[in-house]
């Protein structure tokens, strides 16, 4: 199916990537977030340049179900498994990071009940009953969007290298055997 602009609609697709390898899976993960972002940016204007229609509505399904379902089992993930062992450790810095990213896991939670709302009202709208964005519903899928830039990049480049040192062997093989749990899916044995 195609997407407002008439690409294929992005998040059906996942990165080869099994949760054996857990931190690779959610690096993974960013890149899906992304994509639905970038998603959300061609919604926004595709609502503003073409009003309503079915590309439309699918393409904020596809938002609201990624939103909806992975992106809580991601931070999940990052909560249970990336950020505890390195607030155990002595870095006083990197405790600073991972409460931060804490913090915007939870102004990702609000801002994401507002998007939600939002999107929700273009997946079900009908053509007829449309009334383009307001400049707050705008603002509220901006502020969303705008959270995860800069909380990818300390993730990545910073966060995750550090958990990967200290997150090995058993605690690795845990973790895998959590996220897939939570999934409903089976980790391949090591």
């Amino acid at each position: 199916m195609a997407h407002p602009s008439g690409v294929a609609l992005p998040g059906h697709r996942a990165p080869a990537v099994g949760l054996e390898a857990p931190f690779e899976m959610l690096v993974a993960c960013h890149e899906r977030v992304q994509r639905s972002l970038s998603l959300l940016g061609r919604l926004q204007q595709h609502l503003h340049d073409q009003g309503l229609d079915e590309d439309a509505r699918q393409a904020a399904r596809d938002v609201l179900r990624y939103f909806d379902l992975a992106a809580p089992l991601h931070h999940q993930d990052e909560e249970l498994h990336v950020f505890p062992p390195l607030l155990a450790g002595p870095d006083a810095t990197l405790h600073a990071v991972v409460r931060q990213l804490q913090q915007d896991h939870l102004h990702m939670e609000q801002a994401w009940a507002q998007a939600r709302v939002v999107l929700q009202g273009v997946a079900d709208g009908t053509p007829a009953a449309w009334q383009p964005l307001t400049p707050t519903q705008t603002a509220q899928l901006d502020q969303f969007a705008s959270f995860y830039g800069q909380h990818i990049q300390m993730e990545e480049g910073i966060v995750y290298p550090a958990a990967l040192a200290v997150v090995q062997g058993e605690a690795l093989q845990a973790m895998s055997r959590d996220m897939a749990h939570r999934r409903g899916a089976k980790v391949p044995a090591r």
